[in-house]
């Protein structure tokens, strides 16, 4: 596996994941939303967005992309680890039954 440099944008397959990295503007998207869709396959998919480090509102029009071309194959494409400025975007553009927000993973409760 690539070791994550924040200043490099890329994305790969990782067995039935697709990994992000980096940033994901105006400036890389259409690349970006390319390169994704080629990774595609008839499996379902998660993409781990752990890695991305900066978005702006383009990062909705991919997601929405990549979901539409998964539709076309019937096959799933499951979102995970996104990053707190993409959860307020979706949230901000009314999207989230589009793309769905996982819940955050749960906090061990201290004992009292």
């Amino acid at each position: 596996m690539s070791r994550y440099d924040p200043y490099t944008t890329m994305i790969f397959r990782d067995n039935n994941r697709v990994i992000v990295q980096g940033s994901v503007t105006i400036d890389n998207v259409v690349r970006l939303m390319q390169e994704g869709i080629a990774l595609f396959d008839d499996q379902p998919l998660t993409i781990d967005l752990e890695q991305v480090s900066e978005v702006d509102s383009t990062i909705i029009s991919m997601l929405l992309e990549w979901l539409r071309a998964t539709r076309k194959n019937t096959h799933t494409l499951q979102f995970i680890n996104l990053p707190e400025n993409l959860t307020s975007l979706v949230q901000l553009y009314g999207v989230a039954e589009l793309i769905p927000i996982p819940p955050p993973p749960a906090t061990p409760q201290s004992a009292s």
